[in-house]
């Protein structure tokens, strides 16, 4: 009989066993595929990996949204701004590069990250804050609890208040669950990549996705399991964290300006930049008709033309 369990158990461990190590390869395999682009720094207890590109002007912080990482950036914006701006390209923490500090989860750990960022990169000055997606909700919460570090805000897609229910992907909530989270994100190296063009896909809708895109912003570090779960995690949370600190937006005084596409599937933009022009004081908000959830990706020159009009026109310090 103990033959017999011991052989159960055995052969209940070699699934689970060649799933670690086929995670641990293709984990090694994406990160030398897509090594890290920037400099590390020790902020808050954490190593944090920010890409930079440009050395002179005003700084400028990109905080990336949900399953990405910094090099969400660097072939869109950055390359409009990198000769007048310093620009600063964050990975949020437990994406890319950076490690995953105690609940970072909640907005305010993910913000006082970036405003670490911030203090030690900008040291005294303002900076025009970007954010996409799940990283409108940072730059809002960074706005929100550091206004002395944001000169502006430039939103798009932004997420920004609790949407009401649903939006969770299954995949996502078994990732984030506590204890079968963790086991569950072993098996994403094995499916996840076999399903990532249909999720670009998903996210340009209704334009293309560019040529090479999941290559060129380093998609392949999604699936590590850690990465996975990070995320998993932030999105699995966001709802509640946003509905605490949406009744503070009145509080933001600096211009905001916004940039939705009318035909974003990922988002709605009604349940969040539609309840944002209510309650900003100083918001102008850019519709396209035709644009989905990626703007930054198809109208990447004319984000770049409102970072420049904030900084001309938002105090320095």
């Amino acid at each position: 009989m103990k033959l017999v369990l011991a052989c159960l158990v055995l052969l209940a461990l070699v699934p689970a066993l060649s799933a670690c190590v086929h995670s641990a390869i293709y984990s090694s395999r994406a990160e030398t595929a897509h090594p890290p682009g920037g400099i590390f720094l020790e902020l808050n207890g954490a190593k944090t990996h920010v890409v930079r590109r440009g050395e002179t002007g005003p700084p400028v912080l990109m905080i990336h949204g949900a399953s990405a990482n910094a090099e969400e950036f660097t072939g869109s914006l950055a390359p409009h701004l990198e000769d007048d701006f310093r620009v600063l390209m964050p990975d949020r923490p437990g994406h890319g590069y950076s490690a995953r500090l105690a609940n970072s989860h909640e907005l305010q750990v993910q913000a006082a990250q970036m405003a670490a960022v911030l203090e030690a990169l900008a040291p005294g000055e303002r900076a025009v804050v970007v954010g996409h997606s799940f990283g409108g909700g940072v730059a809002l919460r960074l706005a929100l609890d550091r206004p002395d570090l944001v000169a502006g805000l430039v939103l798009v897609a932004p997420v920004s208040h609790d949407w009401g229910g649903g939006g969770v992907a299954w995949h996502t909530r078994a990732a984030a669950a506590p204890v079968f989270g963790p086991v569950f994100s072993q098996l994403v190296p094995i499916v996840g990549p076999g399903h990532a063009d249909a999720g670009v896909a998903g996210v340009f809708d209704p334009a293309a996705a560019p040529e090479n895109y999941a290559r060129e912003a380093g998609l392949p570090l999604l699936f590590r399991p850690s990465h996975f779960r990070a995320n998993a995690r932030d999105v699995a949370h966001l709802r509640e964290e946003l509905r605490l600190q949406q009744s503070r937006y009145g509080e933001l005084g600096m211009p905001v300006t916004v940039w939705s596409g009318l035909r974003d599937t990922v988002i709605k933009p009604d349940l969040h930049v539609g309840r944002l022009t209510v309650v900003l004081p100083r918001l102008d908000l850019i519709e396209l008709p035709e644009a989905g959830h990626m703007p930054h990706h198809t109208h990447s020159e004319e984000i770049a033309s409102s970072v420049r009009r904030l900084a001309s026109v938002a105090p320095a310090g």
